[in-house]
């Protein structure tokens, strides 16, 4: 039988990288599965990518009166919310003494308030005994340079994630967060300069981690669904690391 056989699924940012690959496979497990992003065209591609199990709203997780259409959306359909990913987000470079306060007002609006209002906004709609994987970073564990701001919004869903794990234990909603280690996804090429440096950035990552490659899209989605799915119901106020042994070795 689907791991996910007739549950729905809510999976933010799920346009490209981890979050489609997620919600695809969460889709072919039986989900059917709710995707945001902010750019209707990208949105459209998933929506059909994933599949007919896929509905997508246009969202921009930063934005309350967004969530409060997407959980209004999920609502409506009347079979309320068995699992959430919290995957929209991202980051950009910038050293200590270039870090400006749109730089920083920008990646806390994206990771912190969006994941925050997200799982606040959700509450009413989740399903006793749901799932919430919140999304986390290596970049929060360790020092990594020009990479501050993202660094600490992760840390700050690290912790996000063990107190909500101890309020919803009376629901008994489960929340983890699931930590990629590097992965080679649009929103990390991205981070190059220009597109002709990319290929330079993936190199030099990749050889950060022990096993010798970046991970890729559909090997962390793996471990989300397993937190998706009734194989981690003894698990809540955890974390996955999905980082080739980046953090261990």
């Amino acid at each position: 039988m689907a791991q996910l056989n007739g549950k729905t699924a809510l999976v933010t940012g799920g346009t490209t990288g981890i979050g489609l690959a997620a919600a695809r496979r969460f889709a072919a497990e039986g989900a059917h599965v709710f995707v945001t992003g902010r750019r209707q065209q990208q949105l459209d591609d998933a929506v059909t990518a994933i599949g007919p199990n896929a509905t997508g709203i246009r969202s921009d997780v930063s934005d309350l009166d967004d969530l409060d259409h997407v959980f209004d959306a999920i609502a409506a359909r009347g079979a309320g919310l068995d699992v959430l990913f919290t995957n929209a987000g991202g980051g950009e470079f910038a050293a200590l003494g270039g870090i400006s306060l749109e730089h920083y007002t920008y990646t806390f609006d994206r990771n912190v308030r969006g994941t925050l209002f997200t799982v606040q906004k959700a509450l009413p709609v989740l399903n006793d005994g749901a799932s919430v994987i919140l999304s986390g970073s290596t970049a929060a564990t360790k020092g990594t340079p020009a990479f501050g701001v993202y660094a600490a919004s992760k840390a700050a869903i690290r912790s996000f994630g063990r107190t909500w794990a101890a309020e919803l234990t009376g629901r008994r909603i489960r929340v983890n967060t699931l930590i990629p280690g590097s992965t080679e996804t649009p929103g990390i090429t991205g981070l190059a300069a220009t597109p002709e440096e990319a290929p330079a950035l993936v190199q030099m990552l990749a050889s950060g981690v022990p096993m010798g490659r970046m991970g890729q899209p559909e090997e962390i989605a793996n471990a989300a669904l397993f937190l998706a799915s009734d194989e981690s119901s003894f698990m809540t106020g955890a974390e996955i690391f999905v980082d080739g042994g980046g953090n261990q070795l």
